[in-house]
């Protein structure tokens, strides 16, 4: 396991056409756990003309970022920002700044490192003056604390956080120096609607605002993020539905002899005594999965659709 002062490379989940380059099928065909993306997506519904037609009006922006601070319980002393995509944001933190020591507790998501690098900051552990905490972590599921977060720039990537919100570190966004991320993609499993947010107090997210421009997200997007963000029936259910999804996979893999390591209820990470040879395994009945590059025993598996679980079966 490498060290933080160490860079991996930016692989990530998903690149299904490699996979079908190598052992065919189509897409259809393919069931992609490699992403831990929820496989039930929010039902979008209809949207309307004018969010197709017009550019996003400050009402809409409103509605949006209004949905946002009451489904997180935003701290009445912090602000919001909605871009497209959380990985837009992450671009952004390292200019809030002066470039110096950053610490990114490893292993971990490889973009925050990336974008600080990029940006002439330097990774290590000794008096850094920027923190990421990735929370929980992917891929573990690490769950950080209060007493972690400890650097005058601290970002806590909530990306997962939202099926187990009770962990949410949301409350201290609006102390100076803190930053919290969210992420739409993966909890309401709309990954390509692109929208993403960061809280944080006033100041921080004007010079966030400044960043990103006018218009940073689509009007389809503020329209079903309005929606989805104030749909909290929706959100209580899918949170059930993921936890005995889970408990299913973990028994299922167990059985197989994959030993739990961590994750959420979003994804699962396995000890396996040869991660390739699982994947490729997997790879020949059309199953995707996770491998990494700094592990050759970590397998991470997202959950499948419903009505996918035979496949995933008859492929182990």
């Amino acid at each position: 396991m490498p060290d933080s002062h160490q860079t991996t490379p930016r692989d990530h989940g998903g690149g299904l056409d490699a996979a079908m380059a190598r052992f065919g099928g189509t897409r259809a065909d393919w069931l992609d756990l490699s992403t831990g993306i929820n496989p039930v997506p929010y039902p979008v519904g209809a949207v309307s003309d004018t969010a197709w037609n017009a550019l996003p009006d400050r009402d809409a922006q409103n509605g949006l970022l209004d949905a946002a601070r009451q489904f997180w319980n935003v701290p009445d002393g912090a602000g919001i920002i909605a871009a497209h995509g959380a990985s837009a944001l992450i671009a952004r933190m390292p200019a809030l700044a002066a470039p110096g020591i950053v610490d990114i507790p490893t292993p971990t998501y490889n973009e925050h490192a990336a974008a600080f690098t990029a940006q002439g900051w330097q990774l290590g552990e000794t008096a850094p003056s920027a923190r990421v905490l990735v929370h929980p972590n992917n891929p573990t599921g690490h769950l950080w604390s209060q007493s972690d977060l400890t650097a005058p720039l601290t970002i806590v990537d909530e990306s997962f956080c939202d099926v187990t919100p009770d962990h949410s570190l949301i409350h201290h966004a609006d102390q100076t120096g803190r930053v919290v991320l969210k992420s739409f993609g993966k909890f309401w499993g709309l990954a390509g609607l692109r929208l993403g947010f960061a809280i944080a107090r006033p100041d921080t997210i004007q010079r966030l605002t400044d960043l990103t421009g006018p218009w940073a997200v689509s009007g389809p997007a503020l329209e079903i993020g309005t929606r989805a963000l104030t749909d909290h029936d929706w959100a209580n259910a899918t949170r059930n539905r993921l936890a005995d999804d889970t408990r299913r996979l973990d028994a299922l893999m167990a059985g197989k002899g994959a030993a739990l390591v961590g994750g959420t209820t979003l994804f699962r990470l396995y000890e396996v005594e040869d991660a390739q040879a699982w994947q490729d395994k997997l790879a020949r009945a059309h199953v995707w999965s996770r491998i990494f590059p700094y592990s050759k025993t970590f397998l991470r598996l997202g959950l499948p659709a419903p009505d996918r679980w035979d496949q995933l079966e008859a492929a182990l």
